[in-house]
């Protein structure tokens, strides 16, 4: 009976990331696609939170694991791959907003104030959940546009930390800033969305603010 052709072994499911990117670093494609595969949703979802452009995301997602590919070599294991690759991908997708040039303010590599400033405006309490006044889908619509309003300094930050669920250690290094700079700039940002959903909600009208209108 002839040979049967040989065909590329899947990498296991099962499969450690360590054990993944040793044997895409040893030229097994299958091994990298599984990486692919493993991570390829929450880049792109990153990605489209940080550029609020569909496309963009998709272009952002793909270069990011062709120059993951491309360097892999150099990926010396000190990060998990995870933490390598979104690095890659916060930088094109900051690259794509410069492009557009809707914010002078994207780059990683200016100058920011990092020590926490006292927060003087007032913020309103809910005094009631606005879970109760709206469906999830609602909900997430309001969040989603909150989070897409903050300027990109602040934006991304709040998506690696909050929404991806980064360490601080690690969205430090991921965005090459210094934790401090994270606490600060991930501070901003909250206050930032819960002063804008509190106007968002409270111009509603639902009375969920325990004063009038």
């Amino acid at each position: 009976m002839p040979d049967q052709p040989l065909q590329a072994e899947r990498a296991p499911v099962s499969a450690g990331e360590g054990d993944l990117v040793e044997r895409a670093k040893a030229g097994d494609m299958e091994a990298f696609a599984e990486l692919v595969r493993r991570y390829e949703r929450r880049i792109y979802r990153m990605a489209r939170q940080i550029t609020q452009n569909d496309e963009d995301a998709e272009d952002v997602l793909q270069e990011s694991f062709l120059k993951a590919f491309e360097h892999l070599d150099s990926f010396q294991g000190q990060s998990k791959f995870y933490t390598w690759v979104t690095r890659i991908a916060v930088n094109e997708s900051l690259m794509k907003l410069r492009k557009r040039k809707s914010d002078r303010t994207v780059s990683l590599d200016e100058n920011i104030e990092t020590d926490e400033e006292p927060i003087v405006r007032e913020i309103a309490v809910w005094d009631d959940t606005p879970e109760s006044k709206y469906s999830q889908e609602e909900l997430r619509q309001i969040l989603d546009r909150a989070i897409d309003s903050l300027k990109p300094i602040f934006r991304t930050v709040f998506i690696l930390r909050d929404v991806e669920e980064l360490s601080t250690e690690e969205t430090a290094e991921v965005l090459g800033l210094s934790i401090a700079a994270v606490k600060s700039r991930l501070l901003r940002a909250r206050l930032q969305l819960r002063e804008r959903l509190t106007r968002v909600f409270k111009r509603k009208g639902d009375g969920i603010f325990g004063y009038a209108k």
